[in-house]
């Protein structure tokens, strides 16, 4: 395929077909949140070892992003996410007949492996096949897909926990992700360089002219801890602090996340719908960001400072949070087009290890500060109001470094 922008018909099924694919990789992603209580009840775990497990898949998934970049703008998002998501039909499949712990982390790692192409494929992809206000729209709408699917981890997980079993989930998830393999095989279009410019030419396949850019480590913070930390309570410590400190039974908190995660959905909508008119207005995602992600910083603020207080408030604090945090969002899209689009894939992918990393460091992190409170005395409330707050002063100072670290870099 060449450089040139595609059909507006083959661009919506292309669109499509990565979508399917991104909706299951989201629900991997987000469903131990909602089988946290059988899982901890099963195998006796601590918060941090819930922690680890669920940070087993941005593990998994951050190991891959470096060589991903350079596979990506190699050999294009076709191929790569076909061979990366056979990784993930074996993760599952492994989740399923592990027996202990740590063949759960293993096959969480695995599933963390295989779906780690599921949005930097697509993103490469339109970076090349669609125009920049198209890029923003489709990022929005990915994400838009991954909140659909971690609905799809609440409350239809609970509902069809207790007839299928935790087991049979995973591997009814490994048997969808194969069906969307075979739909990317035959919608995607396969990848053929573009003529090399002049600076093409002289790229060597590394990553230095992306670690050379200011304009990526002013954003660097702010993925790792914002946008890491905004995903680590959304897919897990959400359920966790509903059940712990709220007070609410696991089929409520299943339900408030899938309230929290139909947020997110609606609000992923919203941003594919009028960030193509704000960039044409030259409202640009640094001001975005700017002004916008305080709001999650004070959300987060009162839902520390009420704690056990928020009762039946507790998920639309947390739902504030999560939507609030989106601003972030933005900053994905924007790296991506800061680089030429020969260098796209690795762009994309290096931030995109940034976050992952963080959601890892912070998923895990979180549960390391409540076992650690608790330790010292504190009661499981007052454990998580630390680890939250601990969380949110990080925040804070990512995006102050992003406000005080100039570039000329605008996205």
């Amino acid at each position: 395929m060449s450089a040139q922008h595609l059909p507006r018909r083959m661009a919506v099924v292309v669109f499509l077909a990565f979508a399917l694919a991104y909706f299951f990789s989201a629900l991997v992603r987000a469903i131990t949140a909602t089988l946290s209580p059988v899982l901890t009840q099963e195998l006796q775990l601590q918060a941090s070892d819930l922690g680890l497990l669920a940070g087993g898949y941005f593990l998994g998934f951050s190991l891959t992003q470096l060589p991903l970049g350079r596979w990506l703008d190699r050999y294009g998002p076709r191929r790569v996410i076909l061979a990366f998501l056979s990784v993930a039909v074996l993760g599952c499949f492994a989740f399923a007949q592990a027996d202990s712990f740590a063949g759960l982390l293993l096959a969480r790692v695995l599933c963390g492996v295989g779906v780690s192409a599921c949005l930097m494929a697509p993103l490469t992809g339109y970076r090349r096949w669609f125009n920049a206000s198209t890029q923003l729209r489709t990022n929005s709408w990915m994400l838009m897909t991954g909140s659909l699917g971690m609905v799809a981890a609440t409350l239809p997980v609970q509902w069809l926990l207790p007839l299928w079993g935790w087991r049979a989930l995973f591997v009814a998830m490994a048997v969808c992700i194969a069906l969307s393999m075979l739909a990317i095989r035959l919608l995607v279009p396969d990848w053929q360089r573009s003529e090399p410019t002049a600076t093409a030419a002289l790229d060597d396949g590394g990553y230095s002219e992306v670690w050379r850019s200011r304009y990526f480590w002013r954003m660097t913070p702010l993925g790792f801890f914002s946008y890491g930390g905004m995903v680590a309570i959304q897919t897990l410590w959400a359920g966790p602090w509903m059940t712990q400190v709220a007070g609410w039974t696991p089929l409520a908190s299943a339900t408030g996340l899938f309230i929290i995660n139909l947020s997110m959905l609606l609000s992923f909508w919203v941003w594919g719908w009028v960030t193509p008119g704000l960039a044409r207005r030259g409202i640009h995602a640094d001001q975005l960001i700017a002004r916008g992600l305080p709001l999650s910083l004070l959300v987060l603020a009162a839902l520390v400072f009420i704690g056990p207080a928020s009762g039946a408030g507790a998920a639309a604090l947390l739902a504030a949070f999560c939507v609030s945090s989106t601003f972030v969002s933005l900053a994905q899209p924007a790296v991506g087009m800061a680089f030429a689009p020969h260098l796209a894939g690795r762009a994309l992918s290096a931030y995109n290890l940034v976050i992952f990393a963080g959601i890892f460091v912070v998923q895990w992190g979180i549960g390391l500060a409540v076992d650690l409170a608790r330790s010292l005395g504190l009661d499981t409330a007052a454990a998580y109001q630390a680890a939250f707050g601990a969380f949110g002063i990080c925040s804070l100072l990512s995006w102050l470094f992003f406000r005080l670290f100039r570039t000329d870099n605008v996205a």
